[in-house]
């Protein structure tokens, strides 16, 4: 589990590295921008990401910091493996750092061309074929780019040349605060970020900004930045392993609980079959759907294995609960509407339910119409919304991915829910406050019907007697996982919620062999 650190933090993990290794601050910088200048050649090299590696040119734009001093470092390593490489320094304050200076004068020793850009000059001319490495400011940014240097990124920006950003994107703010104003930043196509994420790197908005990331370990003192305090972290494959459960030889289906979905209505059936198909496949023992009477054939015809509870007169709706007492847990909401009779089948479920619960889709929305019931949730009851229902939960419009998060975080703990917010980095807010990144998942999954499906996976696993807590981390893992071997297999446009559910079953073969890794 890799920590998402402040600047604050970083600077703190520098500092102990620095006296306690011991390495001076210009050979800590030395061997970052040694590993970073590696990792440049290897994409350049090796996976071919800046075109033809013969006809590479790279252009280094530095800052007068430290970031702009690692950028320094690595225009002299790309220089002494023979790549043509060439430098300018914007001077956007009178003095440079110390370890800044002393890395402009060995650049310029050892033979790079380097020239400083005063306020109001203008890049050299971008050429087809540079690479732009962005080393202007890193994660010690507090204010909006505007001005000169705001021109020099604006520059950037529409050069149509491929760009390396260097621990931060220059103008992003490593951790983006409410009602802060957004100056200029690089649009960078790949990000290299020193040893942990950053917080920005996981909301839409600077996805443009900060493009494909990667975390880069430069040495600095693993069990200091594991000890230092943070809310967020980025879950890894080793995580997840560590929380499942056992098979037992001797086990029966009665071993791994059951499971009871709520969900479909007439013409949204096909919600209640992904998430019924995908707790068939969560390895829990039985799985029990509480169907429209007129719609049943459709599930008992689409998922065999599971068994069909419906209500005699209810026509083509769900009209009440059935008795509980024989499930592990339940879910609801997928596709069964927002009528009289589902609002108070939710308003009943809240006040009578003994077992962990799994709340999605359309009961979501009737939270949002009766957002005092929030309050009545029981202890360990799981939201499970898009950022739509989640801003209809809170009743207000996010104007950012990090003020939604905040919020989403403050819910979780008011409500005592674990509440997961879906999207490319869904998150996992805690009741505690903490709050857990999944690296599964892809855009393929972008289609009707997958959270159904994730909906149907967490229930079956709170059945088998997972906490809600590892349920959620299992689950939204395992559904990510699948999404990413079912687009492997067919292609992300292609796929559908159905093909993510159809490799649920690989996805746990590969989660219990441990032979592969999964992107992080």
């Amino acid at each position: 589990m890799l920590p998402v650190l402040g600047p604050s933090s970083i600077r703190h993990a520098d500092a102990w590295t620095i006296e306690h290794e011991p390495i001076s601050s210009l050979e800590l910088m030395e061997r970052a921008s040694r590993r970073c200048a590696s990792r440049i050649v290897q994409m350049l090299d090796g996976e071919r990401c800046f075109g033809d590696p013969f006809e590479a040119k790279f252009l280094v734009l530095a800052g007068m910091g430290n970031n702009g001093g690692d950028g320094l470092a690595i225009a002299r390593m790309l220089h002494e493996v023979g790549l043509s490489v060439r430098v300018v320094r914007a001077k956007h304050k009178p003095e440079a750092s110390a370890e800044n200076a002393t890395k402009w004068e060995r650049a310029i020793a050892s033979g790079v061309a380097a020239i400083d850009l005063s306020a109001g000059e203008q890049l050299p001319r971008i050429g087809p074929h540079d690479v732009i490495i962005d080393a202007l400011y890193g994660t010690g940014l507090r204010t909006a780019i505007e001005g000169w240097v705001a021109s020099l990124i604006e520059a950037v920006n529409t050069s149509g040349a491929m760009v390396v950003a260097i621990d931060m994107p220059s103008g992003l703010l490593a951790e983006p605060e409410e009602g802060t104003d957004r100056g200029a930043v690089i649009r960078a196509n790949r990000t290299i970020t020193f040893e942990v994420p950053k917080l920005a790197f996981f909301f839409a908005e600077n996805a443009a900004n900060v493009g494909q990331w990667e975390v880069l370990p430069i040495g600095l003192d693993a069990q200091f930045i594991a000890k230092q305090p943070t809310d967020h972290h980025l879950l890894g494959d080793q995580d997840v392993r560590s929380l499942l459960g056992s098979r037992p030889r001797f086990a029966h289906k009665g071993t791994f609980g059951h499971s009871l979905l709520i969900a479909g209505s007439s013409g949204k059936m096909g919600a209640a079959v992904l998430a019924t198909r995908s707790a068939l496949r969560s390895g829990t023992g039985l799985v029990t759907a509480r169907v429209p009477q007129e719609e049943r054939t459709i599930l008992q015809t689409t998922a065999p294995e599971a068994m069909c509870s419906v209500d005699r007169d209810a026509g083509d709706g769900i009209g009440s609960l059935p008795d509980l007492a024989s499930f592990t847990a339940v879910g609801i909401g997928p596709g069964m509407g927002v009528t009289a009779d589902t609002v108070l089948i939710l308003k009943n479920l809240i006040q009578s339910v003994r077992m962990p619960c799994v709340i999605d889709a359309d009961a979501l929305n009737i939270l949002a119409e009766n957002p005092t019931w929030l309050s009545f949730l029981p202890q360990g009851t799981i939201l499970t919304p898009h950022p739509k229902e989640f801003d209809r939960l809170v009743g207000v419009l996010s104007n950012s991915g990090h003020e939604r998060l905040q919020r989403a975080r403050e819910l979780a703990i008011r409500s005592r829910c674990h509440l997961v917010l879906k999207g490319a980095w869904t998150a996992i807010c805690e009741p505690t406050g903490h709050v857990y990144f999944n690296p599964t998942g892809n855009p393929g999954m972008a289609k009707g019907g997958s959270g159904d499906a994730l909906t149907g996976l967490i229930t079956g696993l709170l059945a088998q007697g997972y906490a809600p807590k590892e349920a959620c981390v299992l689950g939204v893992y395992l559904h990510g996982l699948a999404g990413d071997l079912a687009a492997e297999r067919i292609g992300m446009d292609g796929m559908t919620a159905g093909d993510l559910v159809d490799a649920i079953p690989a996805a746990w073969r590969r989660l219990r062999s441990g032979s592969e890794q999964v992107r992080g």
